[in-house]
């Protein structure tokens, strides 16, 4: 609260003080951009380039800036920064933004953008010396113009094929993150809890425990599904993403897997819910099945075999067990 309490409002701004903020803003937002050209260089040069390029039309602008303060106001500019102006926009930390999708990026760039033509138009509102006034409506022109510069620089460093191989990129790094870590999450929720539901089912025929006994088995899976995929691997040598997300994806589809089959059971009838549990037991193994082909390039046919095969040992083992 004293934070918010110690910061001052826009409309409070000398002259000076508002060109000092535009300063440091060009300097965050070319840091900004060079931060997102490095996390993206290895994986999307031709993407890594244009922000390179806004970069350094980011600099040009702090340099007029430069300018124009030392001509009417000296060289000591005020240290004045985003976070001390109220109601001032503000950005997501790179930190925060780094392991988003290429196309999460852009738009966060486009965004940036858009802040700073509302800044430099009330900016220039708040002026009276003209050539103040002039480049501060100029360079609102030029943030709105940066999607043209963008689509420039698109042209020049991404190619046809430039393009084709970040998107391909950009599909393998989504299945790595978080398709491959929840496919094995919803394969492990679907077939390994098969077994101790159904024998519970048979054993007791009792709707209510079948469903407390397969409620715990799922989210306990989920849970030690999802803490051992995020230490196993920081994905950084395996480039296979943030460990946060993989295992958020491992957990949640590894619980989802074992509800699937253990939510029918709420049904009182025991064999309408143990019915019910056969068809969404058949559901997700051909959704499985469908994953690995459209994702893991597996013939569906193949997919499906191992995938059924795998569950009907599981689920024939329960039944069996449960039985005696």
């Amino acid at each position: 609260m004293r934070f918010s309490l110690n910061r001052r409002r826009f409309s409070d701004l000398s002259e000076q003080e508002i060109v000092a903020l535009a300063i440091s803003s060009e300097e965050d937002d070319a840091r900004i951009y060079r931060s997102y050209a490095e996390r993206l260089r290895a994986d999307y040069p031709g993407t890594a380039a244009v922000f390179d390029g806004m970069a350094a039309e980011e600099d040009q602008h702090r340099q007029r800036l430069v300018d124009l303060h030392q001509h009417r106001f000296g060289n000591v500019i005020p240290l004045i920064r985003r976070e001390h102006v109220a109601g001032y926009y503000a950005r997501r930390p790179v930190w925060l933004v780094e392991n988003l999708g290429i196309d999460r990026i852009r738009a966060e760039a486009e965004a940036m953008e858009r802040d700073a033509e509302r800044f430099y138009l009330e900016a220039a509102k708040r002026t009276s010396d003209a050539a103040t006034r002039k480049l501060l409506g100029d360079l609102a022109a030029a943030e709105a113009g940066h999607q043209t510069t963008a689509e420039a620089l698109e042209q020049e460093h991404l190619t046809e094929d430039t393009r084709s191989s970040e998107q391909e990129n950009a599909r393998r790094q989504f299945v790595l993150t978080w398709v491959q870590p929840g496919l094995a999450g919803l394969m492990d929720g679907s077939v390994s809890t098969l077994a101790p539901i159904f024998a519970t089912a048979f054993a007791t025929q009792d709707t209510w425990t079948t469903f407390l006994v397969g409620l715990a088995a799922s989210v306990g899976a989920g849970i030690s599904m999802g803490f051992t995929e995020a230490a196993s691997d920081d994905g950084q040598l395996s480039g296979r993403g943030s460990p946060i997300k993989r295992g958020f994806a491992s957990g949640i589809m590894t619980t989802v897997g074992g509800l699937g089959h253990a939510l029918p059971y709420l049904i009182p009838d025991f064999w309408t819910a143990t019915i019910t549990a056969f068809v969404v037991v058949f559901i997700e193994l051909w959704a499985i099945a469908w994953i690995q082909n459209k994702y893991m390039d597996t013939p569906f046919f193949r997919a499906a075999l191992q995938v059924v095969l795998g569950g009907a040992l599981v689920f024939a083992a329960g039944v069996l067990i449960g039985s005696g």
